[in-house]
Protein backbone atom coordinates (compact mmCIF):
# COMPACT_ATOMS: atom_id res chain seq x y z
CA UNK A 1 0.00 0.00 0.00
CA UNK A 2 1.50 3.02 -1.34
CA UNK A 3 1.92 6.24 0.92
CA UNK A 4 -0.86 7.82 -1.34
CA UNK A 5 -3.41 4.84 -0.57
CA UNK A 6 -2.17 5.07 3.00
CA UNK A 7 -3.47 9.13 2.80
CA UNK A 8 -6.61 8.38 0.42
CA UNK A 9 -8.33 5.62 3.08
CA UNK A 10 -7.05 7.70 5.66
CA UNK A 11 -9.32 11.06 4.64
CA UNK A 12 -12.02 8.49 3.32
CA UNK A 13 -12.04 7.38 7.24
CA UNK A 14 -12.82 10.69 8.24
CA UNK A 15 -15.04 11.82 5.72
CA UNK A 16 -17.03 8.68 6.79
CA UNK A 17 -16.89 9.64 10.44
CA UNK A 18 -17.86 12.91 10.08
CA UNK A 19 -21.38 11.99 7.79
CA UNK A 20 -22.20 8.58 9.18
CA UNK A 21 -24.81 9.94 11.22
CA UNK A 22 -25.81 13.54 10.01
CA UNK A 23 -28.27 13.29 7.57
CA UNK A 24 -25.86 13.73 4.67
CA UNK A 25 -25.14 10.54 3.31
CA UNK A 26 -22.05 8.83 4.29
CA UNK A 27 -22.18 6.18 1.17
CA UNK A 28 -22.99 9.01 -0.93
CA UNK A 29 -19.83 11.29 0.24
CA UNK A 30 -17.45 7.97 0.28
CA UNK A 31 -18.22 7.06 -3.44
CA UNK A 32 -18.17 10.34 -4.74
CA UNK A 33 -14.83 11.10 -3.12
CA UNK A 34 -13.33 7.80 -4.32
CA UNK A 35 -14.32 8.25 -7.79
CA UNK A 36 -12.72 12.26 -7.94
CA UNK A 37 -9.98 10.91 -5.71
CA UNK A 38 -9.29 8.04 -8.57
CA UNK A 39 -9.60 5.08 -5.03
CA UNK A 40 -11.19 1.77 -5.78
CA UNK A 41 -11.88 -1.10 -3.59
CA UNK A 42 -12.24 -4.97 -4.47
CA UNK A 43 -16.23 -5.05 -4.69
CA UNK A 44 -16.60 -1.38 -3.01
CA UNK A 45 -15.97 -3.03 0.15
CA UNK A 46 -14.20 -0.64 1.95
CA UNK A 47 -17.09 1.51 1.72
CA UNK A 48 -18.94 -0.66 3.78
CA UNK A 49 -16.85 -2.02 6.13
CA UNK A 50 -15.38 0.91 7.38
CA UNK A 51 -18.87 2.08 8.43
CA UNK A 52 -18.39 -0.34 11.70
CA UNK A 53 -16.11 2.12 12.73
CA UNK A 54 -18.66 4.87 13.19
CA UNK A 55 -21.48 1.68 14.70
CA UNK A 56 -18.58 1.05 17.50
CA UNK A 57 -18.44 5.15 18.09
CA UNK A 58 -22.36 4.76 18.80
CA UNK A 59 -21.91 1.41 21.16
CA UNK A 60 -18.86 3.01 22.76
CA UNK A 61 -21.30 6.27 23.93
CA UNK A 62 -24.35 3.92 24.32
CA UNK A 63 -22.42 1.24 25.98
CA UNK A 64 -24.41 2.09 29.78
CA UNK A 65 -27.56 2.74 28.23
CA UNK A 66 -27.76 -0.45 26.66
CA UNK A 67 -26.20 -2.71 28.74
CA UNK A 68 -28.84 -1.40 31.09
CA UNK A 69 -31.47 -2.48 28.86
CA UNK A 70 -29.95 -6.26 28.13
CA UNK A 71 -29.37 -6.29 31.88
CA UNK A 72 -32.78 -5.24 32.66
CA UNK A 73 -34.72 -7.44 30.03
CA UNK A 74 -35.73 -10.80 31.64
CA UNK A 75 -37.33 -8.56 33.80
CA UNK A 76 -38.54 -5.42 32.61
CA UNK A 77 -41.03 -5.21 29.70
CA UNK A 78 -39.99 -1.96 28.74
CA UNK A 79 -36.70 -3.08 27.99
CA UNK A 80 -37.99 -6.45 26.46
CA UNK A 81 -40.36 -3.82 23.98
CA UNK A 82 -37.52 -1.45 23.24
CA UNK A 83 -35.24 -4.23 21.86
CA UNK A 84 -38.12 -5.55 19.92
CA UNK A 85 -38.77 -2.19 18.52
CA UNK A 86 -35.25 -2.00 17.26
CA UNK A 87 -35.41 -5.68 15.73
CA UNK A 88 -38.79 -4.93 14.00
CA UNK A 89 -37.15 -1.47 12.13
CA UNK A 90 -34.29 -3.96 11.51
CA UNK A 91 -36.29 -6.08 9.34
CA UNK A 92 -37.20 -4.79 6.21
CA UNK A 93 -33.44 -3.94 5.59
CA UNK A 94 -32.35 -7.35 5.94
CA UNK A 95 -34.67 -8.64 3.49
CA UNK A 96 -34.65 -6.25 0.89
CA UNK A 97 -31.01 -5.73 1.10
CA UNK A 98 -30.37 -9.45 0.42
CA UNK A 99 -32.38 -9.44 -1.99
CA UNK A 100 -30.67 -6.68 -3.87
CA UNK A 101 -27.32 -6.41 -2.59
CA UNK A 102 -25.87 -7.18 -6.43
CA UNK A 103 -28.10 -4.38 -8.02
CA UNK A 104 -26.94 -1.98 -5.01
CA UNK A 105 -23.31 -2.39 -5.22
CA UNK A 106 -23.06 -3.34 -9.34
CA UNK A 107 -25.14 -0.80 -10.79
CA UNK A 108 -26.39 1.53 -8.19
CA UNK A 109 -22.79 2.39 -6.43
CA UNK A 110 -21.29 3.13 -9.78
CA UNK A 111 -23.84 5.59 -10.81
CA UNK A 112 -22.69 9.13 -9.55
CA UNK A 113 -24.71 11.37 -11.43
CA UNK A 114 -28.14 9.35 -9.38
CA UNK A 115 -26.03 9.51 -6.19
CA UNK A 116 -25.36 13.77 -6.66
CA UNK A 117 -29.14 13.96 -7.87
CA UNK A 118 -30.10 11.90 -5.04
CA UNK A 119 -27.85 14.45 -2.28
CA UNK A 120 -29.69 17.58 -3.51
CA UNK A 121 -33.39 16.45 -3.77
CA UNK A 122 -32.78 14.73 0.28
CA UNK A 123 -31.22 18.00 1.03
CA UNK A 124 -34.63 20.09 -0.47
CA UNK A 125 -37.04 17.13 1.46
CA UNK A 126 -34.90 18.10 4.60
CA UNK A 127 -35.25 21.66 4.42
CA UNK A 128 -39.16 21.42 3.79
CA UNK A 129 -39.40 18.87 6.25
CA UNK A 130 -37.40 21.23 9.04
CA UNK A 131 -39.67 24.15 8.45
CA UNK A 132 -42.63 21.84 8.83
CA UNK A 133 -44.70 22.97 11.97
CA UNK A 134 -45.10 19.64 13.64
CA UNK A 135 -46.06 18.93 16.94
CA UNK A 136 -44.00 16.29 18.32
CA UNK A 137 -45.57 13.41 20.49
CA UNK A 138 -42.95 10.73 21.01
CA UNK A 139 -40.12 12.37 23.06
CA UNK A 140 -38.21 8.87 24.07
CA UNK A 141 -36.10 7.07 21.30
CA UNK A 142 -36.61 3.89 23.50
CA UNK A 143 -40.62 4.49 24.05
CA UNK A 144 -41.89 4.28 20.28
CA UNK A 145 -44.78 2.59 19.29
CA UNK A 146 -44.29 -0.79 17.26
CA UNK A 147 -45.86 -0.06 14.44
CA UNK A 148 -44.15 3.29 14.30
CA UNK A 149 -40.58 1.72 14.22
CA UNK A 150 -41.69 -0.85 11.71
CA UNK A 151 -42.53 2.14 9.61
CA UNK A 152 -39.30 4.00 10.20
CA UNK A 153 -37.35 0.67 9.36
CA UNK A 154 -39.06 0.68 5.51
CA UNK A 155 -38.51 3.64 5.25
CA UNK A 156 -34.56 3.43 6.15
CA UNK A 157 -34.45 1.01 2.59
CA UNK A 158 -34.36 4.21 0.44
CA UNK A 159 -31.23 4.66 1.79
CA UNK A 160 -30.06 1.30 -0.31
CA UNK A 161 -29.69 3.94 -3.08
CA UNK A 162 -26.67 5.53 -1.93
CA UNK A 163 -26.92 9.63 -1.58
CA UNK A 164 -29.96 9.07 -0.40
CA UNK A 165 -28.64 8.89 3.69
CA UNK A 166 -29.72 5.74 6.14
CA UNK A 167 -29.64 8.30 8.93
CA UNK A 168 -31.81 11.42 7.28
CA UNK A 169 -33.98 8.61 5.76
CA UNK A 170 -34.90 7.37 9.19
CA UNK A 171 -34.53 10.87 11.23
CA UNK A 172 -37.39 12.49 8.43
CA UNK A 173 -39.36 9.20 8.65
CA UNK A 174 -39.56 9.83 12.33
CA UNK A 175 -40.34 13.28 12.57
CA UNK A 176 -43.17 12.97 10.08
CA UNK A 177 -44.82 9.97 12.38
CA UNK A 178 -44.56 12.39 15.50
CA UNK A 179 -40.65 12.66 16.97
CA UNK A 180 -38.83 15.18 18.29
CA UNK A 181 -35.45 16.21 16.81
CA UNK A 182 -33.82 14.66 19.19
CA UNK A 183 -35.66 11.44 19.78
CA UNK A 184 -35.48 10.90 15.83
CA UNK A 185 -31.70 11.34 15.52
CA UNK A 186 -31.38 8.98 18.57
CA UNK A 187 -33.33 6.06 16.97
CA UNK A 188 -31.23 6.45 14.13
CA UNK A 189 -28.15 5.98 15.97
CA UNK A 190 -30.24 3.04 18.10
CA UNK A 191 -31.14 1.37 14.75
CA UNK A 192 -27.57 1.59 12.83
CA UNK A 193 -25.83 -0.32 14.84
CA UNK A 194 -28.08 -3.78 14.15
CA UNK A 195 -28.13 -2.39 10.16
CA UNK A 196 -24.69 -1.52 9.82
CA UNK A 197 -23.55 -4.70 11.50
CA UNK A 198 -25.33 -6.92 8.98
CA UNK A 199 -24.36 -4.79 6.62
CA UNK A 200 -20.54 -5.53 7.00
CA UNK A 201 -21.31 -8.93 7.86
CA UNK A 202 -22.89 -9.75 4.59
CA UNK A 203 -20.54 -7.38 2.40
CA UNK A 204 -17.62 -9.33 3.95
CA UNK A 205 -19.10 -12.56 2.86
CA UNK A 206 -19.91 -11.42 -0.58
CA UNK A 207 -16.34 -10.36 -1.22
CA UNK A 208 -14.64 -12.67 0.63
CA UNK A 209 -12.59 -14.15 -2.02
CA UNK A 210 -11.70 -10.76 -3.74
CA UNK A 211 -9.92 -8.72 -0.37
CA UNK A 212 -6.47 -8.75 -0.13
CA UNK A 213 -3.61 -7.60 2.50
CA UNK A 214 -3.29 -4.64 0.76
CA UNK A 215 -7.83 -3.88 1.21
CA UNK A 216 -7.40 -4.84 4.55
CA UNK A 217 -4.85 -2.52 5.74
CA UNK A 218 -6.81 0.29 3.77
CA UNK A 219 -9.94 -0.85 5.56
CA UNK A 220 -8.07 -0.93 8.79
CA UNK A 221 -6.84 2.84 8.55
CA UNK A 222 -10.91 3.99 7.05
CA UNK A 223 -12.18 2.06 10.45
CA UNK A 224 -9.99 3.47 12.87
CA UNK A 225 -10.32 7.00 11.59
CA UNK A 226 -14.06 6.48 11.31
CA UNK A 227 -14.39 5.20 14.79
CA UNK A 228 -12.49 8.56 16.16
CA UNK A 229 -14.42 10.88 14.29
CA UNK A 230 -17.72 9.05 14.55
CA UNK A 231 -17.42 9.57 18.27
CA UNK A 232 -17.54 13.65 18.29
CA UNK A 233 -19.63 14.13 16.02
CA UNK A 234 -22.36 12.25 17.82
CA UNK A 235 -22.00 13.80 21.17
CA UNK A 236 -22.01 17.14 19.19
CA UNK A 237 -24.71 15.92 16.98
CA UNK A 238 -27.57 15.61 19.57
CA UNK A 239 -27.33 18.89 21.10
CA UNK A 240 -27.08 20.70 17.75
CA UNK A 241 -30.20 19.35 16.03
CA UNK A 242 -32.47 20.11 19.75
CA UNK A 243 -31.55 24.03 19.60
CA UNK A 244 -30.77 24.48 15.54
CA UNK A 245 -32.72 21.35 13.83
CA UNK A 246 -32.01 20.33 10.23
CA UNK A 247 -31.45 23.09 7.91
CA UNK A 248 -28.20 23.04 7.69
CA UNK A 249 -27.86 19.49 6.28
CA UNK A 250 -29.77 20.04 3.72
CA UNK A 251 -27.74 23.25 2.54
CA UNK A 252 -25.10 21.05 2.76
CA UNK A 253 -26.21 18.31 0.51
CA UNK A 254 -27.38 20.84 -1.89
CA UNK A 255 -24.11 22.25 -2.18
CA UNK A 256 -22.11 18.82 -2.56
CA UNK A 257 -24.58 17.45 -4.57
CA UNK A 258 -24.61 20.33 -7.12
CA UNK A 259 -20.54 20.56 -6.90
CA UNK A 260 -20.42 16.79 -7.63
CA UNK A 261 -22.82 17.10 -10.35
CA UNK A 262 -20.64 20.45 -12.07
CA UNK A 263 -17.22 17.80 -11.32
CA UNK A 264 -18.85 15.39 -13.21
CA UNK A 265 -19.76 17.64 -16.12
CA UNK A 266 -16.22 19.05 -16.41
CA UNK A 267 -13.51 16.54 -14.87
CA UNK A 268 -15.97 13.47 -15.08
Amino acid sequence: MTDSTTLVSLFLGVLEGLTEFLPVSSTGHLLLAGHFLGFESAGKTFEVVIQLGSVLAILTIYSGKLWNVFRTAPNDPQSRRFILSILIAFMPAVVIGVLAHDFIKEVLFETPKLIAIMLILGGVILLWVDRLKLTPRHHDAMRFPLGMSLAIGFIQCLAMIPGVSRSGSTIVGALLMGADKRAAAEFSFFLSMPTMAGAFAYDLYKNRDVLDAGALNEIAIGFVAAFITAVFVVKWLLGYVSKNGYALFGWWRIIVGGAALLGLVFIG
